[in-house]
């Protein structure tokens, strides 16, 4: 007999799950973004409150040119204090469905990433859907990406040790962002770093017997997610890789790739088929998949072992990735 997905859930993560979903803190409601939004940064406003401050990490903001006709994109950037001199560089794209989310809302994470992987991480600050569907979002990180490569002088970063990455969304747009960097050839990218990544428009079918629902990030929010990026109905012809990135035919000469889902996660079979594609490429591919783990499990829970394993995994692989 096939187990209910709330029954599947890690033991550690099921608790702070349940008091989350208690305390009003379940899906969002997506039919309403600018309620949604609301709510996501009240739900993330609550969990900085809970953490302790990270320092021994100097950020400072800046606005960097956008993309033709298009406004200037607000960065982000970390250094950690204890290092002088160059040092590699993360350019780190925020979840959020493309649809919500800020560099405020990931603001310890950068500080994390900082610190356990040694170097320079420039968080961006793209564009959102259904305001500003794609290519905005994707085109706003390549400008990103473009400054960061031609200001590594006055950063202190090494040119040859750029890498990219995101969560949820910012997964996504790391993929996207991967292949448009191979295609132009203007900056060379060394690694992508894809956390529980949204890759797949197709991957929208509604719940139902023989298929069930997900914890956390739902398949009607997917629908509504994609369908909001794209500007219109997801699955259908014509769908742009850069904005889905499972949908490119060829992914040859990608940088290496570690990417990293839960067992329960909505974007497990398409996390696991992309790292499958990569290897057939010769890509240089890191696969982790987290037993009894949901989307999102390491925010709900991140005292929990498999929270723990996961984030130790990802920062370490991050680490060797830019310092080999």
């Amino acid at each position: 007999m096939r187990k209910r997905m709330s029954d599947r859930i890690d033991p550690e993560i099921a608790g702070p799950f349940k008091a989350q979903q208690s305390m009003g803190g379940g899906p969002l409601d997506l039919h309403d973004i600018q309620a949604a939004r609301a709510a996501a940064d009240r739900m993330m406003s609550a969990m900085k409150e809970r953490q302790p401050e990270i320092k021994g990490v100097n950020a400072i903001d800046n606005l960097v040119p956008g993309p033709a006709d298009a406004p200037d994109v607000a960065v982000r950037i970390y250094r950690p204090e204890k290092h002088h001199g160059l040092l590699p560089a993360l350019l780190w794209i925020h979840g959020g469905g493309y649809m919500f989310g800020s560099i405020e809302h990931e603001d310890m994470l950068a500080k994390q990433l900082a610190i356990a992987a040694d170097c320079v991480v420039m968080s961006v600050e793209y564009r959102l859907a259904p305001e500003c569907p794609f290519p905005g979002p994707v085109e706003d990180c390549y400008a990103a990406l473009m400054w960061l490569a031609a200001h590594t002088k006055e950063l202190e970063v090494d040119p040859a040790r750029i890498a990219i990455g995101g969560a949820s969304a910012g997964g996504g747009l790391a993929a996207g962002l991967a292949l448009l960097a191979r295609d132009h050839k203007e900056v060379n990218v060394i690694f992508q770093l894809l956390i529980y990544p949204m890759l797949d428009d197709c991957n929208t079918a509604p719940a139902g017997a023989n298929l069930p629902d997900t914890l956390l990030w739902r398949r009607e929010d997917n629908f509504i997610g994609w369908q909001s990026y794209l500007g219109c109905k997801p699955g259908g012809k014509g769908v742009s890789p850069y904005a889905s990135a499972f949908r490119a035919a060829d992914l040859t000469g990608l940088p290496p790739a570690y990417i990293t889902v839960g067992e329960i996660d909505l974007f497990r079979n398409e996390s696991v088929l992309y790292a499958q594609r990569l290897i057939e490429a010769c890509v240089p591919t890191d696969l982790h998949v987290y037993a009894g783990a949901f989307h999102a499990f390491d925010g709900i829970a991140p005292e929990a072992s498999v929270s723990r394993r996961f984030t130790a995994d990802y920062q370490q692989a991050l680490k060797h990735a830019l310092h080999r």
